[in-house]
């Protein structure tokens, strides 16, 4: 094993021995190097003030080279900020901004007794999930998600790392969070010693976020794991964070995650992609919590050489893109009043299914936040029900299983949401005759 992989593994064990006993074998193997390329230019960048022939970037005229027809559009931001490689960590600008917002939407991480890493750079939030299955998740590893999920789970965990998927029904019987469902998951691993937990709130694909108390059940579910013993990779998916239009949790769970108990280690993966409505930028955020400073430190230098042996860095412009939103004065005002069309749509949604117009066809699971809701449609399947959406209405929706209908009132206008759902409610029917 490398020596730096060696001495980063001996500050876990040191510092927090239930982290380093979380890691997979990658995760203990990977380092990121003090000497090298990067460290070299490093160094050259300090100390080179005549000619610094390190940088693998082409520079004219003493900014990199660019061509005008690229910068011509760009041409509010100085080339600095686009075309050279951004660090493996991201921007330190940006990863700065990043925690102060993350601190100001979750005002209990001010009061924590833990401490929380910088926020490192991911492309995107699937990325982040990826260095949490690379550094945590080994062949037969169980990894608990509910029974809706978002369907990259699998390929993230299952396919790349060969973990093994373990579900728990959503929904309890009162249709609220099945707080139960997940501590009987969480303490059959207790032969394992081990799992990792993905909460994603709101939910892909229900847009559902649990109340207060059932987020404290959530919060004693994992607790109680730990207490047996069982060490709890607990990752908070926030993708959709801040979407909450009703009474559910409005901070993550990160926050009460970080300081539960040893045996459980606090991953906040996050991103501007969908918060600041920028899904083609790429740019997300991954955070851990300890009691260490030092295995944070760590902890923040194996996700380094994760990044670095897979796409090296994030891409600059995007980063540089979205610490200027974050900076500039406009930023709250802009993305309330984008909340407040979110806001609509989903109210709006609820008031057309609860008003009566459609029997019991369009039944749906609780939702409150989000970008989504599902139907769950009786005797009839939800994929012919899509594929008769598509044929003859021209409308897309997702089918996820043999009940379940994704519909995405995110991208409709408020104003379409009447024929959307007139048109889903004659589908259902004409479906259900020719069967």
């Amino acid at each position: 094993m490398n020596p730096l992989a060696q001495q980063l593994n001996e500050t876990l064990q040191q510092e927090n021995p239930a982290v380093y006993n979380m890691l997979s074998s990658l995760g203990k193997a990977i380092y990121f190097p003090k000497e090298g390329i990067l460290s070299q230019s490093a160094e050259a960048k300090a100390k080179a003030n005549k000619y610094n022939a390190t940088i693998g970037i082409a520079t004219e005229d003493g900014v990199p080279m660019h061509l005008k027809v690229i910068q011509d559009t760009l041409s509010a931001y100085h080339p600095k900020d686009l075309y050279e490689y951004a660090p493996p960590a991201g921007k330190p600008e940006l990863r700065s901004a990043w925690r102060e917002k993350m601190v100001k939407d979750n005002p209990s991480l001010a009061s924590i007794k833990a401490e929380f890493s910088n926020p490192i750079v991911t492309n995107a939030l699937t990325h982040g999930l990826s260095i949490v299955a690379d550094l945590f998740a080994d062949n037969g590893d169980a990894v608990i998600i509910p029974d809706k999920n978002w369907e990259n789970y699998e390929l993230t965990f299952g396919i790349r790392r060969n973990a093994n998927i373990v579900e728990y029904p959503l929904y309890n019987d009162e249709l609220r969070f099945n707080s139960e469902g997940l501590k009987k998951a969480l303490l059959a691993q207790k032969d394992n010693g081990k799992a990792i937990v993905i909460l994603n709130f709101p939910n892909n694909p229900t847009g559902y976020t649990p109340d207060v108390q059932d987020g404290n059940a959530i919060i004693a579910a994992i607790k109680a794991a730990a207490e047996e013993g069982i060490k709890v990779v607990a990752v908070t998916d926030d993708a959709y964070f801040g979407l909450f239009f009703e009474d559910s949790m409005q901070e993550s769970l990160f926050g009460k995650l970080a300081d539960l108990h040893d045996n459980v280690l606090a991953v906040k993966v996050d991103g501007a992609t969908k918060e600041e409505y920028v899904w083609g930028f790429r740019v997300g955020f991954i955070t851990y919590a300890s009691s260490s400073k030092a295995a944070l430190a760590a902890l923040e230098q194996k996700t380094m050489g994760v990044i670095r042996s897979t796409i090296s860095s994030g891409p600059h412009p995007s980063q540089t893109f979205v610490l200027h939103a974050l900076k500039s004065p406009e930023f709250e005002q802009q993305k309330a009043e984008k909340f407040e069309i979110m806001k609509k749509r989903a109210n709006t949604v609820k008031d057309l299914l609860d008003s009566g117009r459609y029997g019991d066809t369009l039944q749906y699971y609780p939702f409150n936040s989000g970008y989504f809701m599902c139907l769950k449609l009786s005797h009839v399947s939800a994929d012919a029900v899509r594929k008769h959406l598509l044929d003859e209405y021209g409308i897309g929706t997702i089918a996820l299983g043999e009940t379940d209908l994704r519909v995405a009132f995110s991208c409709i206008e408020t104003d379409q949401l009447e024929e959307l759902f007139d048109s889903i409610y004659k589908a259902v029917q004409e479906v259900s005759q020719q069967a």
